[in-house]
């Protein structure tokens, strides 16, 4: 499986309610927190295309984009057919 990555920032609201729906789906991630390793900011800001909010979330090389793009995969089932196609 591809290893989920999850760019945040501290007192992030939207990153915190990613990280759990992650969490709650038993589905492991990366955080890198960009507050404490400025270094990466960069790097997220290159993979995301030019976005500088967080959280911003990949999937390998998928951008899935920020927590409302997250929850809308996931309710219209994009989320768990992404990665449950890439287990089998």
């Amino acid at each position: 499986m591809k290893k989920i990555v999850i760019y945040t920032g501290h007192l992030c609201a939207y990153c915190t309610r990613a990280k759990n729906l992650f969490s709650n789906k038993n589905i492991e991630f990366e955080e890198i927190n960009i507050h404490d390793q400025y270094d990466k900011m960069e790097d997220m800001i290159e993979l995301s295309g030019g976005k500088k909010t967080v959280p911003q979330i990949f999937y390998g090389d998928i951008h899935i984009g920020g927590c409302d793009d997250l929850f809308n995969m996931d309710s219209s089932g994009e989320l768990d057919k992404l990665i449950n196609n890439d287990t089998k």
